[in-house]
């Protein structure tokens, strides 16, 4: 049991929530790339996203797993995000550094899905090569992002 249900259950729950995120997420990086900022959109890309991390440590695990580390790399990803995003309103320099933060929480996401899938599906035994494509791909977007997005005085 975990936070009162049953594992099977609590799991559907943290794949839900990691499915919500990786969905807004996209969607607020379209954002990002065609300089909308989306502000419901990142209010629940944020919101799932921690949630996610968060739900990861409550597993029932007897010692540190890589998917935590991951976690906790994305908690302090997602933290410098909402620092920039909300009480700095991404001015100056806190621009680019929420678009590369909201970037990167959305791959390191994604990165944990492609883990989990290929660990699931043992047919699958080269998830590394997909994750350094996937890298790659929000590499280029986040460099687009960081071009393309630009904050009005009402964002």
């Amino acid at each position: 049991m975990v936070l009162g249900m049953s594992l099977a259950t609590f799991t559907l729950l943290h794949a839900l929530l990691s499915l919500a995120g990786i969905g807004s997420g996209l969607i607020v990086v379209y954002g990002l790339l065609t300089g909308k900022p989306l502000n419901g959109s990142t209010a629940i890309f944020l919101v799932t996203t921690i949630l996610t991390s968060v739900t990861g440590f409550l597993f029932p695990v007897e010692r540190l797993l890589p998917s935590h580390v991951i976690g906790i790399i994305s908690l302090v990803v997602l933290a410098v995000a909402l620092l920039a995003r909300y009480p700095l309103h991404m001015a100056g320099a806190w621009r680019w550094i929420y678009v590369v933060c909201a970037v990167l929480a959305l791959y390191l996401n994604c990165f944990v899905l492609v883990v989990q899938s290929f660990l699931k599906a043992s047919a699958f035994r080269h998830s590394w090569l997909l994750n350094l494509l996937s890298w790659s791909i929000f590499m280029v977007l986040g460099i687009f992002a960081v071009k393309k997005f630009r904050v009005s005085a009402t964002a």
